[in-house]
């Protein structure tokens, strides 16, 4: 038999060629079954309890994953009592609300915005850079004026309670993120709807009190979310530039394809996060991830991160293994 021969032959197994040779891998599990737990959604915190109710009115009406994930995440980016997302968020050290987001779907379009001002509902806008746009990602000025020109409203997104504690925090000027307090925990959401389609979405008003300017994982796609239809999704949250340098979403994805279950690809990211920082006490980062199957995980740094689940058995918060 040729080599040619040989390669197709072991091809669908999963082959790669080595000297002369063939050497059989293991290959990625994530699409060759069709998926057993569909439709299901599943977000970061415990903001998102309530943002995969507002994701599964549309899934349970076989509605795409898509829709779900927009629709969902829109729920803290309105709400003035999650103050890490849109409206009521942290502000920056000059006093400014700045938002991120990004979106991802089934066919690998993706759209992003950062370091916008003025909108409440950035994930909508990142949804149309995806299909109004030939671009991936607008930013600060140039976002703005897109989404007003899509007919977006500006609004003054600073609420009475965040202009109060920026204001306190001007009295000392300290930048110290504590984990799993309320300052960098964005909201990732991930679907698989009933005709067995991923979709992804995170939006975040960033680190609180960061240098007016900066921006985290969340708009960046392969960091904050990524989705590949063949295999699964990943998001992350906590501390985005430990995210960055990791390209820590694709890197889960990437381990699902290598046949690793939805949790201990957020395991081994984690793991290899930690081992790239000499020193990981004050530093926190969870993901979050679904698989082709409808299989989900999630894993972090430090205990303390949670994320919610919604299926056809019903709704459960759950509590992400940690390292430590």
């Amino acid at each position: 038999m040729s080599s040619r021969r040989k390669f197709i032959k072991l091809s669908a197994l999963g082959a790669t060629f080595l000297g002369g040779g063939f050497q059989v891998v293991k290959a990625f599990s994530g699409s060759l079954s069709p998926a057993s737990n569909k439709p299901v959604v599943i977000s970061t915190w415990d903001h998102g309890m309530a943002a995969n109710e507002a994701a599964w009115k549309i899934l349970s009406k076989n509605g795409t994953a898509l829709d779900a994930v927009e629709a969902g995440v829109r729920v803290p980016e309105a709400d003035l009592n999650v103050r890490t997302v849109g409206y009521g968020g942290y502000p920056d050290r000059e006093g400014k609300v700045t938002l991120d987001a990004c979106i991802m779907d089934k066919d690998s379009n993706c759209g992003a915005v950062a370091f916008l001002q003025h909108i409440k509902h950035p994930i909508s806008v990142a949804r149309k850079v995806m299909e109004d746009t030939p671009h991936v990602m607008l930013v600060g000025e140039g976002a703005l004026r897109f989404a007003l020109s899509k007919g977006f409203k500006k609004e003054k997104l600073l609420t009475p309670a965040s202009e109060k504690d920026w204001k306190n925090w001007l009295k000392e000027s300290k930048y110290k993120p504590v984990i799993n307090i309320e300052n960098h925990d964005t909201i990732g959401m991930l679907a698989l709807d009933a005709n067995g389609d991923l979709a992804g979405a995170c939006t975040t008003s960033g680190a609180a009190y960061k240098m007016h300017g900066r921006v985290g994982d969340s708009p960046i796609i392969g960091a904050g979310l990524f989705v590949d239809n063949e295999i699964g999704a990943a998001t992350a949250t906590g501390l985005g530039e430990a995210v960055i340098r990791m390209v820590g979403s694709h890197l889960v994805v990437e381990l699902m394809r290598q046949g690793n279950s939805p949790e201990d690809a957020c395991r081994l990211a984690v793991e290899r996060i930690i081992a790239k920082h000499k020193d990981v006490k004050d530093l926190q980062v969870g993901f979050i991830a679904l698989n082709k199957n409808g299989e989900y995980g999630g894993y972090c740094i430090h205990k303390g991160f949670n994320y919610a689940i919604q299926d056809k058995s019903g709704t459960k918060l759950l509590d992400g293994k940690s390292k430590f």
